[in-house]
């Protein structure tokens, strides 16, 4: 009986050898599965994070001075690297720490502004030396925002959001705690560092919160007078293409900027 039962043990055993072979295998099958699961998602995470940041800064809140991106704008060419300046700024004590007047003419549109000197000294000197230097007569406003934030960005002499005065400087100044951009707010668009603001700024027609997380904008005055008349002959129009973030649909152009 022994000897009749030995084929039969060998080929159970052959049997189990053979299952556990095939569980192995298995095995092996899933955990590469499940690996390449795992690769696939955090890719899928990596590029999901990549282009939010990528949307942050393009349609920006206003900042970026395109060149870089800003909030709303593209990157300045090419981005400051974080505490550096680049070129030649103007001096911060040309605002004097004073509020400053002015007219900002858009489409024959006048707005009356103010520009607190004593609350972003170095940018509202930066504005001052370009506004006087006829920097943004004939310039354009590249940019309005139209849902989740609303703003009109001005003052890039290329018209697509990636221009600027041929120098850029920070950190940011007078950023509001609770980040809420009041309607009226003048604020400098910046691109990815607090080092890239240069010409770009943008006014908000409406009240319009914006993320600190980065440093948020520096507020440097505000519209006066003009911006109802603004809305209704620039903004009410929306997009060129109907979205909520890119050219305005009617041409707008800065025929005039003066301040005293």
């Amino acid at each position: 009986m022994a000897s009749n039962d030995r084929p039969a043990r060998e080929e159970r055993a052959r049997l189990r050898t053979y299952q556990a072979r095939q569980e192995v295998h298995a095995r092996k099958q899933r955990r590469r599965t499940r690996d390449n699961i795992i690769a696939v998602l955090g890719l899928v995470v990596v590029v999901a994070l990549a282009t939010g940041a990528q949307m942050f800064y393009f349609s920006g809140g206003p900042g970026a001075e395109p060149a870089t991106t800003e909030t709303p704008a593209p990157t300045p060419n090419p981005t400051p690297a974080e505490g550096e300046n680049q070129g030649d700024v103007p001096s911060a004590d040309i605002a004097e720490g004073r509020t400053w007047s002015g007219t900002l003419t858009l489409n024959d549109i006048p707005l009356g502004i103010e520009l607190d000197g004593a609350a972003a000294p170095q940018a509202v000197s930066s504005e001052i030396s370009l506004i006087q230097s006829g920097f943004y007569t004939g310039t354009s406003c590249h940019r309005l925002t139209t849902e989740g934030l609303w703003v009109l960005q001005c003052g890039d002499p290329t018209g697509d959001g990636t221009g600027g005065p041929g120098y850029s400087y920070g950190p940011v100044e007078n950023v509001p705690a609770d980040g809420l951009y009041p309607a009226g707010t003048i604020a400098m668009a910046r691109g990815e560092t607090q080092y890239s603001h240069g010409s770009q700024f943008f006014i908000v027609y409406e009240d319009t919160t914006l993320p600190g997380d980065t440093g948020g904008y520096s507020v440097i005055g505000r519209v006066t007078s003009g911006l109802e008349e603004l809305r209704a002959g620039v903004i009410d129009a929306g997009t060129s293409d109907g979205v909520p973030d890119g050219a305005p649909a009617v041409p707008t152009t800065i025929t005039s900027f003066t301040i005293g």
